[in-house]
């Protein structure tokens, strides 16, 4: 009973989403047992390119091989010119691992190696490969556990690092098979076969003297076991997958005609014809049959040749899906993606915290305020009491259960990636409140256009009109229509206008149609008016926007638009400032997403960490900085007369459908309950002017998120929870900035929270 693991891999395409340097790129793709310690488990033993590569362009040089020394396979190189640019490999490698160790099904896992090769442009063609061998770039691997081993067929997105985001998308196949079993390959491909029939058939046919098993021994038994299991899971698979992507699959591809491989000694469950066709351990009359039935049914004689009989069907099955996978490539594949896409909620709930929290729709005061005005006109009166320091409760929140992930026996069946699940304990914990009962206050949300009329429609776009859109082309009925998406990234304090390139590839990751404009209106010029910098990017919006819809009206028409907004730091107050002017007010009724990065929404009234208040101060004093004034409402003698308050005032968060607010409580650089908009312990006790205006502006911010309407929007505070351990104790960590930058430096909490609710981002 000499069984192999084969692992198959799909490589449908190599896309750059960020890669820093041009250069010839290779991937090279290595498999090994886990508990392997040289590495060389896994063997190349079949490689099938779906579709030739053209040769004729300068962009691929050479062909795809196989390095039998370290039994790794390595795609063709190619090279990349641009952003965004793809390249389609469309090959398929089989590697085969050796049971042998085991004496039974895998009790190890699989460890998936891509290595991503690099050389300059400035590389001479003859000397490429040679250049290309000497080092990795960057390394992804992924761990595939004993359970999957069995049976599975899994898309496996390859990303590399933030230094050379790319996206390789791959999937993997995998099954047990006899050792030496023979696969059919397919006219046109290269192949390498451990064996061949002279005609190429697939089933191998059982030898008419299989020899005599006394009995069966428990490693023998559980080989029977896991090859039944295989058969059983590969033809469900097959099932669904066919089901899935509507292409029926004619059930005589898949049946037998056993009586023709000399099985009459077998149980009549086994022989039967219908077995297969009526569905994994079914007979004829559909009554189930399990593997202690066999076993028990047959005879020390019958026992290897219903071992050979099972193999004989998975490599049926086998084969059949691996032709049927090559004909439906791009379906399958997407098929696959779409089901990845659904699991890693669940699989990433490990590191998430889900509560739903309910807003006030009343009016937050203090209790101070109440007993010294209790005649005052309110809506409702109200008192939050705040009990121990927020900050400090969510970081002891998040402690906790990055304690027990340490001590979880992670036990999964599906693919890991070993950037997650290599130090479970290092992933940043995402506690994630969503707020329920946040109507929207627009009516409509089925049209982003409902409620412009055609004097705003002629404003929209520096003079372009929808209806002109619609005279042009007609109703749209005539040409394609599409919906713009557009996000718009703005850094903070002193920032770079790729400071948010890593959320922004999740982001396209999740929705490759969207248009972004990584905003540098500002860059360099953050230390002015918050007035003048929202004003610069109000304009660099309307440009951004009016360059993509003149576009599209030139092939299409235009159905609708939707304007998202992503800011970190002071870059949120800066997109604020943006949404009042009055040249953004025809866009505002498309706005869709926003999601706040540390945002010091309600500034630094109240703010704890005194060695920053120190270098506040400082910037005040020395630089003057006119933005640092208006953010510790220092800018006008009268707080009622400062820029943040009157900003609270603009209703500049109201026609947001999906509001997302970032923090964390190892952030020393932004108030906690600042970038939360929620309200202050400090000020629930002041009985200062101070207290009554920071109230006023909190509430003022909670009325555009509960803004009343027959829709209800999504609004969510989400507690992001690093670990610091690596860092080590210096003034970073001290004083807070190591957070305040490991959200530029980290995808991991845009990656969760954005695969967990895709709805708000595409």
């Amino acid at each position: 009973m000499d069984i192999t693991q084969e692992i198959a891999i799909y490589i449908h395409r190599f896309h750059n989403l960020d890669l820093f340097q041009q250069g010839w790129y290779q991937l090279k793709i290595s498999a090994r047992w886990e508990d392997d310690v040289d590495g060389t488990s896994g063997t190349p033993a079949r490689v099938v390119q779906y579709e030739a590569p053209d040769l004729g362009t300068d962009d691929i040089c050479g062909i795809w091989r196989i390095d039998d020394i370290e039994n790794s396979f390595y795609t063709q190189p190619f090279r990349i010119k641009y952003a965004r640019q793809d390249v389609f490999l469309s090959i398929m490698v089989s590697f085969n691992l050796s049971l042998g160790k085991f004496e039974g099904p895998p009790t190890s896992a699989v460890i998936l190696k891509f290595d991503l090769m690099f050389v300059p442009l400035s590389v001479n063609r003859s000397e490429l490969q040679a250049s290309l061998d000497s080092g990795s770039a960057a390394i992804h691997e992924f761990r595939i556990p004993p359970k999957a081993l069995i049976g599975l067929h899994s898309y496996c997105p390859v990303h590399f690092d933030v230094f050379h985001a790319v996206l390789v998308d791959t999937s993997v196949h995998i099954s047990l098979l006899k050792t030496g079993s023979s696969v059919a390959t397919g006219s046109g491909s290269g192949v390498i076969n451990n064996s061949e029939d002279r005609d190429g058939d697939t089933v191998g046919v059982l030898p008419k003297d299989a020899g005599v098993l006394g009995s069966m021994d428990a490693n023998q038994a559980a080989i029977f076991k896991a090859v039944l299991a295989a058969r059983d899971i590969l033809f469900e698979e097959l099932k669904t997958v066919s089901k899935a992507i509507d292409r029926v699959l004619d059930v005589a591809d898949i049946t037998f005609d056993l009586h023709d491989k000399g099985m009459s000694g077998l149980p009549a469950e086994m022989v039967s014809a219908d077995a297969v066709v009526m569905g994994p351990d079914k007979s004829a009359t559909g009554e189930a049959i399990s593997t202690e039935k066999i076993l028990i049914s047959s005879s020390k004689n019958d026992t290897l040749p219903s071992f050979h009989y099972l193999c004989s069907q998975i490599l049926h099955l086998w084969n059949t899906f691996l032709k049927f996978h090559r004909a439906n490539k791009k379906s399958i594949l997407e098929y696959l993606r779409d089901a990845w896409g659904a699991d890693r909620r669940a699989e990433w709930s490990i590191w998430m915290v889900y509560t739903k929290i309910d807003l006030p729709h009343h009016y937050i005061h203090s209790g101070t305020d109440e007993m010294s005005h209790p005649s005052a006109h309110r809506r409702v009166s109200s008192l939050w009491k705040l009990s121990g320091d927020p900050a400090q409760s969510a970081a002891l929140r998040a402690e906790l259960h990055r304690r027990s992930i340490a001590q979880m026996k992670i036990n999964s069946c599906s693919i890991q990636d070993m950037h997650i699940f290599g130090d479970p304990s290092t992933i940043p914990i995402v506690i994630v409140e969503r707020v329920v009962n946040a109507p929207r206050r627009t009516a409509s949300v089925n049209s982003y256009f409902a409620n412009l009329g055609k004097k705003d429609l002629k404003v929209f776009g520096g003079g372009y009109s929808l209806d002109d859109n619609k005279k042009a082309y007609g109703t749209g009925l005539q040409r394609n229509s599409r919906v713009l998406k557009m996000v718009v990234f703005v850094h903070g304090f002193q920032g770079h206008h790729l400071d948010l390139r890593l959320v922004r590839n999740q982001w396209l990751l999740l929705d490759p149609t969207v248009e972004f404009l990584m905003s540098e209106a500002n860059e360099e010029k953050t230390s002015g008016d918050f007035r003048e910098m929202g004003q610069r990017l109000a304009q660099e919006v309307i440009a951004f926007l009016k360059k993509k819809m003149d576009k599209i009206s030139r092939s299409a028409s235009l159905k609708s638009i939707k304007l998202s907004f992503v800011g970190h730091s002071i870059g949120n107050i800066i997109i604020r400032t943006a949404l009042s002017e009055s040249i953004m007010e025809p866009y505002l009724p498309y706005l869709y997403t926003y999601m706040s990065v540390s945002g010091p929404h309600l500034g630094y009234l109240y703010s704890s960490n005194s060695l920053f208040n120190s270098g506040l101060w400082l910037l005040k004093k020395f630089k003057g900085t006119p933005c640092i004034h208006q953010l510790t409402f220092t800018d006008a003698p009268d707080l009622e007369n400062t820029f943040l308050y009157q900003l609270c005032k603009h209703k500049t968060l109201a026609n947001f459908r999906n509001i997302v607010l970032l923090s964390s409580p190892q952030d020393g650089y932004i108030p906690y309950h600042s970038a939360r908009i929620e309200l202050c312990q400090a000020s629930s006790s002041d009985n200062s002017k101070k207290s009554k205006i920071f109230l006023e502006m909190l509430n003022n911010c909670l009325d555009q998120i509960r803004a009343p309407s027959s829709k209800h929007r999504v609004f969510m505070r989400c507690d992001v929870n690093f670990d610091t351990s690596t860092q080590g104790r210096n003034l970073n960590t001290f004083i807070g900035r190591a957070a305040h930058i490991e959200f530029l430096e980290s995808d991991f909490f845009a990656r969760f929270i954005m695969w967990s609710f895709p709805e708000l981002f595409r």
